[in-house]
């Protein structure tokens, strides 16, 4: 008996991306993360199932469509409140949906004319998304670039990207993981001869503050930055600045600390500024779940931050 093919669940896959690694890349975003960062601009990754999203802005409303509500096995889906409309002013009655009687079955979302309701998460073989990397080739040759998989956290899908990279380097396209570092060192040590770059998140260096925040301690993200940087692997550090969490004085300098420990294995640190765009997103998968909603870091602050890297002899770059 044949057996089942290797798969792996991914939410997004944007081209033409300039933001992840060197060159015009393809970025793979794969579904599932163990991190709670309340900041997540993504936090449709976080889930490792496929599960269903509703985007207000998309719904024709129950009075003018009305689908969603008789396709639903479970009775999740009902009539909501009322919104008036942007073209015309008339009155919209959205619906509401109720998760604790979802099971992100699909049917709904089959039934949306206009796709308000979708479903997150697609299942993609290693062959499909090979058929996916290929079609750029020329414009990595042009640019230097290649390939990044990042997530959620990618390695918790390790068998699937293993394989995919192996592939990528018996074509010879450079290949890049962007991670948490939150997971088991065996699967980064599977992937270390098969990738040109670690794109490695940093976020606090207080493992206690780290574990309140995010729901883990830190502990295990730092050993394996100095196990890749022993091993010869190539990191880039990426520092989201998070109001009233990092982006003190005191807390770049634990950064900066920690960087110089991992020596040339550094090619440079990435500033991410904090910002709300995520926060529709929440919305959109409609779960209690704690949501970071502040002010972003000031140009100032960040330009500050970035010296102060700088000053430690680091080489800094801000997203």
């Amino acid at each position: 008996m044949k057996g089942k093919e290797l798969t792996g669940k991914f939410y997004d896959i944007q081209g033409f991306s300039v933001h992840d690694g060197p060159g015009i890349r393809l970025t793979l975003f794969m579904k599932g993360c163990p991190l709670r960062c309340p900041w997540c601009h993504s936090p449709e990754s976080i889930s490792f199932s496929t599960e269903l999203n509703w985007m207000e802005v998309k719904c024709l409303g129950v009075g003018k469509c009305g689908k969603c509500l008789s396709v639903c096995p479970h009775g999740a889906i009902s009539p909501g409140r009322t919104k008036k409309s942007l073209k015309d002013n008339s009155d919209i009655q959205l619906i509401t949906l109720d998760r604790s009687k979802c099971d992100d079955c699909g049917a709904c979302a089959q039934a949306c004319p206009t796709k308000a309701l979708y479903m997150c998460g697609t299942d993609y073989t290693v062959e499909q998304i090979m058929e996916l990397i290929r079609r750029d080739v020329p414009f990595y040759r042009h640019s230097g670039g290649g390939i990044t998989i990042s997530g959620g956290e990618c390695l918790c899908q390790p068998k699937f990207v293993l394989e995919v990279l192996k592939r990528c380097k018996e074509e010879n396209i450079h290949t890049a993981i962007d991670t948490t570092g939150y997971v088991d060192w065996k699967h980064i040590e599977a992937i270390l001869p098969y990738t040109d770059l670690f794109l490695y998140d940093l976020k606090n260096m207080d493992s206690e503050l780290h574990k309140r925040v995010i729901g883990v301690l830190n502990e295990r993200i730092l050993k394996n930055a100095r196990k890749i940087a022993a091993a010869g692997g190539k990191l880039q550090i990426r520092i989201p600045v998070i109001p009233q969490f990092n982006d003190s004085e005191q807390s770049f300098a634990a950064f900066g600390q920690f960087i110089q420990e991992l020596g040339d294995a550094v090619e440079i640190v990435q500033l991410l500024p904090y910002h709300s765009l995520g926060t529709v997103k929440y919305e959109r998968l409609q779960k209690n779940a704690p949501i970071l909603v502040a002010k972003p870091p000031s140009e100032e602050l960040v330009e500050a931050r970035k010296k102060q890297l700088e000053d430690m002899g680091l080489r800094v770059m801000i997203h």
